[in-house]
């Protein structure tokens, strides 16, 4: 599966010579196919990103229905998936395709189609004799891997010339239903070519079978931004995601881009579309500060199925100063544990700066013993010591894994379970993002073979509609308590459930199960699915006013929402009076128990520098990575929730506002809401509302971390407000008094020091003096290194010390 913010996905190209695919025709199919093939339309489309889409004119049993889903989420782009085709029994698909390589790429959208429901679309999907999916179902799919829609991408071996897809429901009462399907012609990109199994005892060179089918897992631009499918080279209509959510712990390193007289040159044995020079001008190292980067590795966790043979693909280029010659920077590669490369130089391999190159591996992933399945592919990267390189670093540009059919004819995995924190490839739920070069987001919907008229009274009908989408998703209906129908899901994912359901899974909201409580109402530990999911079920104590409003505002907002550091919604309830929110259930509850002492044993420094580095993250993705930007306006450490590996989750959205939308507009006007404590002065006196307002709550979170005292003491009349008592020992001289007393003896001096004085200027009286949330984040890592800085110093002072009395 693979990610894409916009409406298809990607390909994948080797290095061999260069091959340029021709313009689709919709008569005919050229030696070249480009195919982009429009499941249950009975019209020819153009998609956003200009691709023209065909009609489906395939003749099918009375069995198979053209439909379109009961709720059209306006974050699901409606090119392929406004229309679907849909079986209670086998369908075909034949297609008429040229010999050679072909990039496939199946599109699911799991709604509701008339009376098909999505839990129910249970089914299997074969191409030739290749099994590419079995017993597949991709509302549990999407659920559990937090996308709106799945796109499967594929490579297989068209040997005849008609290339045939099967989509077979599991039984009698299931469906089986396909959006839309690519088909593009491909340079032969994985034969005749040796790899390397690096995670056996003796590696050995492993030959690939021209005739496997294969499936791109994922495809990482690391160090960089997402690269839509409109951008990238070749016209192969890859996306490259973001690598950031699959890096290990609070080591990030730094990530950075070509220097301005630097650019991209692509050398004979590499053409240009293997990868996009937007990928290879953008990287990540594991820093500048040599010392940190010998204690530790630069690590990325990606979640397989086991039991098959997996190739991974690393793209490398220096694309800075002064990294110019051989053994400048040196390191290692390792995969599951073992050493795939060791001493790799990349101006060794590449032949100098801003020259690209890869390097290909074969990883064995073995049958786990997990319910569900998968297993973790760790690669990670450490400077080398023993060629004695100038820099102690280590840089990467890009990954790309491919699932291979190594065993059987089959690449079919298991339906991911909805309790584990899988991540993985597709559309997460969040907003769909703009072309950025692209001046319009219209979707041009084309009858080609209709006239002018006709072309124009669609245009007009779409335009209504659009203005009319565009009107309900800005103002979130409030309905009566006795019109429960009138709610919408924000998205088809976001699961209903009865109150009957709920009572069940709490044992009838037992209060030996009540795990917190707010302003909205109790929160109460139970489970679902047949006891195999625990969840958090929040319900309401309101039932007018105030409490519907925030209902409402979590329902819609975090059904939109996904990132690895809000805490993610799986459903609601809202049957007659009562009004029900179902989050995943955090076990380590929130960050304020671990600081007071009174419940739990206080956290160690090192951990509360990370749960600040993951609550940052998740702050700068409602403030950067959505649009409108989304104003939490209730940061506090009691809304910043741990899961069992201590995993910091931002929660509780029922305050949060959009963010100003407009060129010049620099606030929101808003009633004060809030806590006290946490509120920025400055909205509080003139009602203006701005990112900088989470900043203030932010800066005071990081506070309460390193102080361990609460926001408002009220134990303590004298210094009840911990803002203004740090800046009362800041006027003293007195700043060691700020330090928590467990922490004493842990905190490295620097970090101490660059941790007070960013909380300091989080919370600055006005907006004007404090940082953005990005830059809030960049200093906490820069923490962070300093304290394993200190660390790395105190152990190599060991090392080194005279053992003499």
């Amino acid at each position: 599966m693979i990610t894409n913010r916009l409406c298809c996905l990607m390909d994948f190209l080797f290095l061999l010579p260069s091959l340029f695919l021709l313009p689709f025709s919709f008569s005919t199919l050229a030696s070249t196919d480009e195919l982009f093939f429009n499941c249950g339309s009975s019209i020819p489309t153009i998609s956003i990103d200009g691709r023209k889409w065909m009609e489906d004119n395939f003749s099918f049993p009375t069995t198979t229905s053209s439909l379109s889903p009961n709720y059209a989420d306006p974050n699901v782009p409606s090119i392929p998936y406004s229309t679907a085709r849909v079986s209670t029994s086998p369908f075909t698909y034949s297609f008429p395709v040229s010999p050679g390589l072909k990039l496939i790429h199946l599109h699911f959208y799991p709604a509701e189609y008339s009376h098909f429901t999505a839990v129910h679309a249970v089914f299997s999907v074969t191409c030739s004799r290749h099994t590419l999916l079995k017993n597949f179902n991709a509302s549990q799919t999407a659920e559990a891997l937090n996308f709106y829609y799945v796109i499967q991408e594929y490579w297989i071996n068209a040997s005849s010339p008609v290339l045939e897809f099967t989509f077979t429901p599991s039984s009698s009462t299931s469906h089986a239903f396909i959006n839309g399907i690519e088909i593009i012609s491909s340079p032969d990109v994985f034969s005749g070519n040796k790899w390397l199994i690096t995670n056996i005892n003796k590696p050995t060179h492993y030959l690939i079978d021209p005739n496997w089918a294969i499936q791109t897992v994922y495809r990482l631009n690391v160090g960089g931004q997402f690269i839509p499918p409109a951008e990238d080279s070749g016209r192969l209509f890859r996306s490259w995601e973001d690598d950031a959510p699959y890096i290990y712990g609070a080591g990030l390193g730094v990530s950075y881009g070509a220097d301005s007289n630097v650019s991209i040159h692509y050398p004979l044995s590499l053409p240009e579309f293997v990868a996009p020079a937007e990928v290879y001008a953008t990287a990540r190292s594991m820093g500048p500060n040599m010392r940190v980067n010998l204690n530790y590795n630069l690590t990325w966790i990606l979640s397989v199925d086991s039991g098959f043979f997996y190739l991974l693909r690393f793209h490398f280029c220096e694309i800075q100063y002064p990294i110019t010659r051989v053994n400048q920077r040196v390191f290692n590669i390792y995969i599951q544990n073992h050493t795939a490369v060791r001493g790799f130089d990349v101006i060794q391999v590449s032949g100098g700066i801003g020259v690209p190159d890869y390097k290909d591996f074969i990883v064995i992933i073995p049958k786990s013993g997990e319910l569900d399945g998968f297993t973790d592919l760790w690669i990670a990267l450490q400077p080398n010591k023993e060629h004695k390189p100038q820099f102690y670093d280590a840089i990467l540009n890009g990954l790309e894994v491919f699932k291979l059919e190594a065993h059987g004819d089959t690449l079919a995995g298991q339906n991911p379970i909805i309790t584990k924190k899988q991540i993985g490839h597709g559309e997460k739920k969040r907003p769909i993002p703009e072309p950025r070069h692209s001046k319009s987001r219209t979707q041009v919907i084309l009858g080609v073979s209709y006239g002018v008229g006709g072309l124009a009274f669609a245009l007009l009908l779409f335009v209504l509609f659009s203005l009319l989408t565009k009107c309900r998703t800005k103002s979130f209906p409030i309905p009566s308590p006795h019109h429960s129908a009138e709610v919408k899901q924000s998205s088809p994912l976001c699961r209903r459930f009865s109150f009957a359901d709920l009572e069940l899974a709490s044992n009838g909201f037992n209060e030996a199960q009540v795990i917190g409580s707010g302003g909205f109402g109790k929160v109460y530990s139970g489970t679902i699915d047949d006891g195999k999911t625990t969840v958090a079920i929040k319900r309401g104590s309101s039932l007018h006013g105030q409490g519907i409003q925030e209902f409402h505002k979590e329902l819609e907002t975090l059904s939109k929402l996904r990132h690895h550091h809000l805490v993610s919604l799986i459903g609601y309830c809202h049957d007659s009076a009562e009004m029900i929110l179902v989050y995943d259930y955090m076990s380590r509850g929130n960050l304020r128990e671990h600081l007071s002492g009174k419940k739990k044993l206080p956290l160690p420094w090192r951990r509360r520098l990370e749960i600040c580095i993951g609550a940052a993250r998740g702050l700068h993705y409602l403030h950067t990575g959505v649009k409108p930007a989304v104003i939490h306006r209730d940061v506090k450490t009691s809304n910043i929730l741990l899961d069992e590996q201590w995993v910091a989750k931002v929660a509780d959205f029922g305050l949060c506002k959009d963010g100003p939308e407009g060129q010049g507009l620099s606030h929101v006007s808003s009633a004060v809401r809030g806590t006290e404590g946490y509120m920025d002065p400055e909205y509080m006196r003139l009602m203006q509302l701005t990112e900088k307002s989470d900043v203030y709550a932010f800066g005071v979170v990081l506070l309460e971390v390193v102080s361990g005292r609460p926001a408002i003491d009220r134990a303590n009349t004298e210094e009840e407000n911990l803002v203004e008592w740090v800046r009362l020992r800041r006027r003293e001289g007195m700043m060691e008094l700020v330090l928590d007393p467990y922490l004493r003896g842990e905190v490295a001096g620097r970090c101490f020091e660059k941790f007070v004085a960013l909380a300091e200027a989080c919370v600055a009286k006005t907006r004007v003096e404090r940082p953005a949330i990005g830059n809030v984040l960049r200093e906490l890592e820069l923490a962070f290194s300093l304290q394993l800085q200190e660390h790395a110093e105190l152990e190599d002072d060991n090392v080194h010390a005279d053992p003499r009395p």
